[in-house]
């Protein structure tokens, strides 16, 4: 540590030192930590520092010297820590600083997870609160990182090559295929985005289909590239709770959204599909699960701070708990395939977009949006990668019925 500290007093002097020489023992940091006296701290003397956190208060070092990545989320969004760097690398410091400090990213909360169990936070205005709170930034602010069609859910990368458009393309293929979408088929997609998996299902596959969101933005911009396509006779977008869908219908698709129905009311989500599927019909369920049995709500290091800046009441479940609560729901699991690595690829492509429009992104958003955003996009692909959370898609029919029409083997998904 160059110079003196100034300003800080003898205890923080003397936790600031025990901190340097435990993470040094324990990582080779490419971190450099400036203080708000002009001091700094480099935690690899063999090479240049990639991130930098900027001290900027003596209050600043509680967050410092006690990290998790929900504290250190925190305190670059609140500005209690300036964090220069890319975000992967910031990620990556963070997780480290954890670790080093006896603060792993992944510790069971079991007392959390019982509450979560008896109270919850789901109710329908809540639901609708959450989701117009994470979706409806502005259409614009998405749209600087996903692809042209504004696909926010994993993409498939078939071949592994594939550039983050392409790849999209071919998820919704994939799914479409895999539950055997044949002209005239009706479909329900339920947490529809912006259209991309209606639109392609009417153009390509020859549905009629129904999206619902509960996103204003959402519903507007699908509604309008529905129009653009010609294809209003075929698609409806609506404004609506999926639990407020009457009728039946051929195949539906659930593509991201059943994270945000908390992890009690599972099977009743699951019900509701199930009272929507004709006989004979096939679901899919497409979504984000969490790699710890002990089914909390956020399942690594960064939980807290997903709930309280990014999706609030969003919940994750256990696999286990997805299937079990698929079947109390009336449905039969048919197929399951894990694409943990295609959500990596496709958050650090997120990622690496949302800093090379950085530049516009702080023009159309708020300072601390942006932080959080910038964090978030780069910390779910760090938890993708290193099998924290994972994403399955599931296949289901009703309980005891065969697919009408649905053949024998697999390999018709590959087709």
């Amino acid at each position: 540590m160059a110079g003196a500290a100034g300003g800080m007093c003898v205890f923080d002097q003397i936790k600031l030192s025990a901190w340097t020489r435990g993470v040094r023992e324990k990582f080779n940091l490419p971190l450099r930590v400036e203080l708000w006296n002009g001091d700094h701290i480099d935690l690899s003397p063999d090479k240049p520092p990639r991130v930098k956190i900027r001290v900027p208060s003596p209050g600043g070092l509680r967050y410092l010297l006690s990290p998790s990545l929900d504290r250190l989320g925190e305190a670059y969004v609140e500005g209690a820590l300036e964090i220069e760097g890319h975000a992967a690398d910031m990620i990556q410091v963070g997780n480290a600083l954890a670790e080093s400090t006896g603060k792993p990213a992944r510790t069971p909360n079991r007392v959390a997870s019982a509450a979560l169990r008896l109270v919850s936070p789901h109710t329908r205005e809540k639901d609708a609160e959450a989701i117009r709170y994470h979706y409806d930034v502005s259409n614009e602010f998405y749209s600087q990182f996903l692809d042209p069609a504004m696909v926010y859910s994993c993409a498939y990368f078939e071949n592994g090559d594939e550039d983050l458009a392409t790849a999209q393309v071919k998820k919704i293929d994939h799914i479409l295929t895999k539950i055997g979408v044949q002209p005239g088929h009706t479909l329900l997609d339920i947490g529809c985005g912006w259209g991309a998996l209606v639109i392609r299902a009417a153009q390509k596959f020859g549905a009629r289909c129904v999206g619902v969101t509960l996103s204003e933005k959402q519903f507007e911009l699908a509604r309008e590239r529905v129009a653009q396509a010609g294809l209003q006779d075929r698609i409806e977008i609506r404004l609506q709770d999926y639990r407020d869908v009457g009728g039946e219908f051929d195949r539906i698709t659930s593509v991201g959204m059943f994270e945000h129905v908390g992890v009690q009311h599972l099977a009743e989500y699951f019900g509701r599909v199930d009272k929507l599927l004709a006989p004979g019909g096939v679901v899919m369920n497409h979504g984000i699960t969490t790699s710890d049995i002990e089914q909390r709500s956020s399942p690594y290091g960064g939980g807290d701070f997903i709930d309280k800046y990014v999706f609030p009441h969003g919940e994750l479940a256990h696999l286990s708990t997805v299937i079990r609560t698929m079947q109390e729901g009336g449905l039969e699991v048919r197929d399951v395939e894990n694409l943990r690595r295609h959500y990596a690829r496709t958050c650090a492509l997120w990622a690496e977009n949302f800093e090379r429009n950085a530049e516009r992104i702080r023009q159309i958003a708020e300072p601390r949006t942006f932080r959080i955003w910038h964090v978030y996009l780069a910390g779910c692909a760090y938890a993708f990668a290193h099998d924290w959370i994972s994403l399955y898609q599931i296949v289901c029919g009703k309980a005891g019925q065969d697919p009408a029409q649905m053949p024998w083997s697999r390999r018709y998904m590959y087709q």
